[in-house]
């Protein structure tokens, strides 16, 4: 019987151990991966087919904006204080865009961090957790989301086309670790999926 006690500690412990490391990585991984990434967050008023229309169309105009801005950043520090600095244009873009569209809406913009879902952008998928961001509300703000990334750019209109510009996954390349951008890359990898579905389990 003492020496199934044992076992079953050592087994015990064993597992404890590589929960708690499994823990630490994620936590680690995570933070690297959403401290490298600006966001959007586009929510509508509702959502009837409509008021999901003009949050798109609302998107449009502010990403035509913010990417005129932030064409030169090369970090995301650079674009969060753009987008500091200009808030209230980005409210003003949104609200005219809302009335030209024969709306009267209100809107409220926020920057800060915020919780999204596992979203995926075409063949790069970024793990659920916390994100710095833009967040646009219209309305209500009762309707469906939209998401994407501003920094490095990777919101392009066409998502079905599943192609990422080259140059967004260049940014990623230089502002993460190999690891990180081989976890949210499109792979088929198993290690790196076992790693990505622990990211998704613990969601830090």
């Amino acid at each position: 019987m003492k020496k199934y006690k044992a076992v079953f500690l050592i087994s015990f412990l064993l597992f404890i151990y590589v929960v708690i490391s499994a823990f630490f990585y994620c936590e680690a991984v995570s933070s690297n991966i959403s401290n490298s990434l600006f966001r959007l967050h586009v929510i509508a008023n509702s959502d009837s087919q409509e008021d999901q229309n003009l949050k798109y169309k609302v998107r449009d105009a502010l990403l035509e904006y913010m990417n005129n801005l932030s064409k030169d950043c090369k970090t995301k520090e650079e674009v969060i204080e753009i987008a500091k600095s200009h808030t209230q244009e980005f409210k003003n873009i949104a609200t005219n865009t809302i009335r030209n569209s024969g709306y009267n809406y209100d809107t409220n913009i926020e920057i800060g961090n915020f919780e999204f879902p596992t979203k995926t952008y075409g063949d790069i998928s970024l793990p659920a957790g916390s994100y710095d961001a833009l967040k646009v509300e219209i309305g209500e703000a009762k309707g469906q989301n939209w998401w994407c990334v501003m920094f490095p750019p990777l919101c392009f209109i066409d998502i079905s086309s599943g192609v990422v510009p080259e140059e967004s996954k260049q940014y990623m390349k230089d502002n993460m670790e190999e690891e990180e951008y081989a976890l949210i890359s499109s792979n088929e990898d198993p290690d790196m999926n076992f790693k990505f579905k622990l990211l998704e389990m613990f969601q830090f």
